[in-house]
């Protein structure tokens, strides 16, 4: 007996459109950014929960207006190897795609201008500069993602904002040791977009769609995603050699080979398939990086 597909089913089509692999990239900061803010001695627990409500939100906007852009530009075809998109998926509108977008950007918008007005209202003006950099990724009449901007997007935003911005609301204040948290799970995240466009090199190409991967090519795109792997490892060094963390921090360093693996799969193979299970990977390995770091600051 021949087994057959599942059927795709709305459900199915509006969860993988979802992303769930990528929400690590939202998660990881906000927990890191909470272990500085214990480390240094001040936690607002609802601070710290409006965070990651924004973060997620945020996250899955970007999620959904990268899959109803993508779609309306002709970037995702049948050619492409990456999980399954709602808009091209047949089965949900993109009309809906666009909307689900636009009320996640909403989630984030009102828990931020409820986390801004609860904290400090300057926080609104960096709010919108977030919900707007969301959209503008592949949306507007010129979207930076398809000019190879992605990946400083993703740093700063995924990175930088949500882990300093945690400790902010947290603390009232940013420190040396912030900076260097978002600088790591910074750098693991975009090594997951890394991966992403990696994969869909040849398809992004031929849809016109100018990712960094796409401008500087698969060799270059390898050696910048070993670079950000090695970047994200050097953090606990920094943070121990200036007496910022103790030799705690190092717990770190347990998280090297869930990191190592997915690397490894992206220089041996330009299998599709192989590459989405390496973006996983990478996910898991920002997970477990900020877990540990959590537990090095806090031992």
């Amino acid at each position: 007996m021949v087994a057959t597909a599942p059927a795709l089913t709305p459900v199915r089509a509006w969860w993988s459109a979802v992303r769930p692999a990528t929400l690590a990239a939202s998660v990881a900061p906000v927990l890191a950014g909470t272990a500085v803010a214990i480390h240094q001695g001040g936690i607002r627990p609802t601070a710290g929960f409006g965070a990651l409500v924004v973060a997620l939100a945020m996250q899955v906007g970007v999620n959904f207006a990268n899959d109803y852009s993508d779609f309306v530009r002709g970037a995702d075809t049948p050619r492409r190897v990456g999980p399954l998109r709602a808009a091209s998926s047949g089965v949900v509108a993109p009309a809906r795609v666009k909307k689900a977008a636009l009320l996640a950007f909403g989630i984030a918008g009102v828990a931020g201008v409820a986390l801004s007005l609860a904290t400090d209202w300057r926080l609104l003006l960096l709010g919108a500069a977030c919900l707007l950099a969301g959209w503008l990724y592949t949306g507007g009449p010129r979207p930076y993602g398809y000019l190879g901007l992605g990946e400083v997007f993703v740093f700063v935003f995924f990175g930088l904002v949500a882990t300093c911005g945690t400790v902010y609301v947290e603390t009232l204040h940013v420190t040396p040791l912030a900076l260097l948290a978002g600088i790591g799970v910074g750098c693991l995240a975009t090594a997951i977009l890394v991966l992403n466009n990696l994969r869909d090199t040849d398809t992004d190409a031929a849809a016109g769609k100018r990712t960094l991967a796409t401008r500087i090519g698969r060799d270059r795109t390898l050696i910048l995603l070993l670079l950000l792997v090695c970047a994200a490892f050097a953090v606990p060094i920094v943070m121990f050699v200036t007496g910022l963390a103790g030799v705690s921090v190092m717990l770190v360093y347990f998280g090297i080979p869930i990191a190592a693996a997915p690397v490894r799969t992206a220089f041996a193979s330009r299998s599709g398939p192989a590459l989405v299970a390496a973006l996983k990977r990478m996910a898991a390995a920002e997970i477990a990086y900020a877990l540990l770091l959590t537990a090095g600051l806090l031992a």
